[in-house]
């Protein structure tokens, strides 16, 4: 089976829980396909660096696939008639990074940093 990163950005004015049911579509069309999701992340509203359909920031959604291409062309299909998606992009990769994600990791530094500061003043 190949493997694929699919990373989506819906709008910014959709709840956390709308964000999680675009996932739970995603997800659904992959297996629908013959396909499984190994693992998927939430990395959160985060600024975009151009506004996209007046939208300055978006929710950012990843998911690791495994599967046939047919899996990936009806899985982009979908993601560009579903209007709650501005962005999409799916990259073959040849494994999958084991644990947290690079974004992930970047949170949790970020957050460490922020609690350090604190701490300091």
């Amino acid at each position: 089976m190949a493997l694929y990163e699919h990373v989506f950005l819906a709008r910014q004015d959709l709840s956390q829980a709308q964000v999680d049911a675009l996932a739970a579509n995603a997800t659904e069309i992959i297996e629908a396909n013959n396909g499984k999701v190994t693992k998927t992340e939430t990395w959160g509203l985060k600024n975009l660096a151009y506004k996209i359909d007046r939208n300055r920031k978006a929710h950012f959604v990843m998911l690791n696939i495994e599967g046939p291409g047919s899996v990936v062309a009806e899985l982009e299909r979908q993601s560009r008639i579903n209007e709650d998606i501005i962005r999409y992009m799916t990259i073959a990769v040849e494994t999958h990074e084991e644990g947290p994600s690079v974004m992930m990791r970047k949170n949790e530094r970020d957050r460490k940093r922020r609690t350090d500061r604190e701490e300091r003043d």
